[in-house]
Parts: structure tokens; C-alpha cells; sequence
């Protein structure tokens, strides 16, 4: 397999000279995991102290990691990635919301991306939390199997209002929808309601994806156990599949309150799951359609690998590839390159109310060992080959 992640002129082509200077920064920053924590710790305390920190944010880590404030402000960036057949997922990332006004709000946001993704070729997905739609307590009363009260009752009835109403536009409008993944003691709920909506609106095709996170142990069986049900009740699946996200608050729960541990071992592990998932789903393409979402070079190689292996071609729709915007774009760009689907998680919303999304990935990044370096490592080439072609021209 001809290997292309190298390639900085492809990967980093639509970035200016002073953009990669500003990426190059911000991933320096990122692989200090101390700087890191102080940098959540005082932009938390200056945003909550409303002090006047919004555009200094705006021209650092948000335009790094995010498209804008709303729709229309990402569509610059979102028609410069698709000069390259980059399409664009957008993300609304407003998160930590409670409020029944803010649930209903997302669920309009969600629908109004619908149907903004309806005239752009370039978005051929729309994505949700399910704690966007609903409390989190009452997902995991039900993961847990307590009891509802009358009035929870009524607010899971609205939650499953909510899915259905987002969920039947989207087969209306024959534009997918992925449904993220959360933590574990919340998840089960969330399953079963996806799987609902699975089986009312991907008869023909897999419409609304569930999200399985490879570092729980237990996913690869849930997916097996989920394909057996698909095929007895005679609907498709959809299935974005990604390494995990909570991982540390994972470890600790589970510390504290003396269950087992929810995910793999070691890193080693959630690779391995997460490769043999890929194998599975790849054998099982009339049934599962998939969404990789993966940072990871060996398993992008190996997904390559696969569908050519099995004579399936780069850009069959059953496949897409993802990564985050601001992120790996050596493996997004090349691949696009290479005719593959491939799409940017792209992230908006107010600067203030993105802030715990971006903490949170920033965090994330300085746990993934080698990631961050790869980034600083390939940036750094590019700005050699930029000035070496420079010094050539003159």
C-alpha cells in the first residue's frame, strides 16, 4: 500500500504562512499538558468573570479548531475544504446545557443544519448529542435501570419526541445524521433509542448512525449483538466508529464506585478493538454502512487496505472517512486526494459556549502519545518546504 501521509504540500496546502504559524503555536502549547491545564483553568475563570477575552480566543484556538459563531459564518471555510473535496460535518458544539428551552433550541439548530446541509453538496452529514436533546440524569436512570417518575416519564417522551423529529427530517431530506456517543453510565439508554430510530428510518439505507467508542471493551460485541437484531427486524446500519472520548472520567468513575472497568487495558487494546471492528463492518458493508472517524495513520492504512482488498472502490458511499478540523489534516487532505470520502468535523457555536468543546479536545490531545508531535512534526516540514521554494524562486 503506497503510503501518503507525508505528503505536506497536499495536507496543508489551503493553510497560510501565517496560519501554519498559528497551528504550529497552538500544537506546541497543546503538547505541554501542564500548560494546558492552566490555560483551561484561567480561561475558565476569565469567561466566567466576563472579562474581555472573546477575541483573543476568536484569533487563536476558536478560528483554529472551529468554523464560526453560526452556519453562515462557516461557509467560507467550508467552500475553501471542498475546492479540495473535503466535505464538512457540521458540528454544533454547545455543551453542559440543562435547560427543556436549550434542549428545544438544539433540536431547531440541528433541523436548521438539515436543512442547510440540503443545499450544500459539500455537507453530507449533520451530527448530535444526545444529552443535547435531553437530561443526562435521565438517560442514566435508565442505563441503570431506575424507575421514572411520572414527570421523568414525560421528559423521556419529549426526549424521544425530539430524536424523531430531527431523525424524519433527516429521511425526508435523505441526509444522514450521527448521533455522538457519551459516557458509558449514560449509554445504554442512548443505544436503544438509536436503535429505535434505526429501525423506523433505515429500511432501505442507514440514515441515523449510532457512534460505538472502541476503547470500551465491550462495543465490538454490542455491534455483533446489534447486526444479529438489524438482520431478524430488516433495517441497515449506521455506525460512526471512533477510539473514545472520556476516557480518564471513565477510569475514575469506575475507580470510585468499585465496578469494573469499562474500557481496554491499554492503548494496545483500543487499537486492536478498533482495527477488528473496522475488519467487521467492512465484511458486513450490505448491512453496516460506516463512518471512520480516526486521527490514526495505521488505521486509516488498514481501512485502505481493506476495501481494496475486497474490490470496494475509494469513494463507495457505504464509507466515509473523519477527522476533526484543525486536525491531522496529513490524513484528511491526502486522502481526499486519493479519492476518498472524506469529511471535517466542524465545529460552531458562540465562542463562550464552544469553550468546554475545546478544553476538552485540548485535553484530549495531550493524552494521545505521539499525536500532537506527528502534528508540530509535519508543520514543520512544510514551513522547510515553503521556505526552500522560496529561496529557489529568488
Amino acid at each position: 500500500m503506497k503510503q501518503i501521509f507525508d505528503n505536506t504540500e497536499i495536507a496543508l496546502a489551503l493553510k497560510s504562512d501565517s496560519e501554519l504559524d498559528r497551528a504550529y503555536f497552538l500544537f506546541k502549547m497543546i503538547n505541554k499538558e501542564p500548560l494546558v491545564k492552566i490555560g483551561a483553568a484561567v480561561t475558565k475563570f476569565a469567561l466566567n468573570a466576563n472579562l474581555p477575552v472573546e477575541n483573543l480566543i476568536r484569533s487563536t484556538v476558536f478560528d483554529h479548531f472551529c468554523g464560526g459563531i453560526n452556519e453562515e459564518d462557516c461557509l467560507k471555510g467550508i467552500n475553501k475544504m471542498y475546492t479540495k473535496n473535503m466535505h464538512t460535518v457540521l458540528d454544533y458544539s454547545v455543551e453542559g446545557k440543562e435547560e427543556e428551552e436549550q434542549f428545544d433550541y438544539a433540536v431547531q439548530k440541528t433541523l436548521s443544519t438539515l436543512e442547510y446541509a440540503k443545499n450544500h453538496k459539500a455537507i453530507p452529514f449533520v451530527v448530535f448529542k444526545p444529552t443535547g436533546f435531553g437530561r443526562f440524569e435521565i438517560y442514566q436512570k435508565l442505563t441503570e435501570r431506575i424507575t421514572l417518575s411520572d414527570l421523568e416519564h414525560e421528559e423521556w417522551d419529549t426526549i424521544k419526541k425530539r430524536f424523531h423529529t430531527v431523525c424524519k427530517k433527516a429521511y425526508d431530506s435523505d441526509i444522514p445524521v450521527l448521533i455522538d456517543a457519551e459516557e458509558s453510565w449514560m449509554q445504554d439508554a442512548g443505544d436503544d433509542l438509536i436503535e429505535e430510530m434505526m429501525m423506523t428510518y433505515n429500511k432501505k439505507r442507514a440514515l441515523i448512525f449510532n457512534t460505538l467508542q472502541a476503547y470500551r471493551w465491550d462495543r465490538l460485541d454490542y455491534l455483533k449483538n446489534l447486526h444479529q437484531r438489524a438482520k431478524i427486524k430488516g433495517f441497515k446500519i449506521g455506525m460512526k466508529l471512533v477510539r473514545g472520548a472520556y476516557m480518564e472520567k471513565e477510569r475514575e468513575r469506575a475507580f470510585k464506585k468499585a465496578y469494573k472497568d469499562p474500557i481496554c487495558v491499554n492503548k494496545n487494546a483500543t487499537d486492536n478493538l478498533y482495527n477488528d471492528t473496522l475488519k467487521y463492518i467492512v465484511g458486513n458493508l450490505n448491512d453496516i454502512e460506516l463512518f471512520a472517524g480516526t486521527h490514526n495513520e495505521e488505521s486509516s492504512y488498514l481501512l485502505m487496505n481493506l476495501l481494496e482488498q475486497k474490490n470496494i472502490y475509494q469513494n463507495d458511499k457505504r464509507v466515509w472517512y473523519g477527522q476533526l478540523y484543525g486536525m491531522s489534516d496529513h490524513i484528511s487532505y491526502n486522502l481526499s486526494e486519493n479519492g476518498y470520502n472524506v469529511a471535517k468535523y466542524l465545529p460552531f457555536g458562540p465562542v463562550r459556549d464552544v469553550m468546554p468543546y475545546l478544553i476538552r479536545r485540548a485535553e484530549e490531545n495531550t493524552s494521545v502519545a505521539g499525536q500532537t508531535s506527528r502534528e508540530l512534526f509535519l508543520i514543520k516540514n512544510e514551513k522547510e518546504r515553503r521556505s526552500q521554494l522560496k529561496k529557489q524562486m529568488f
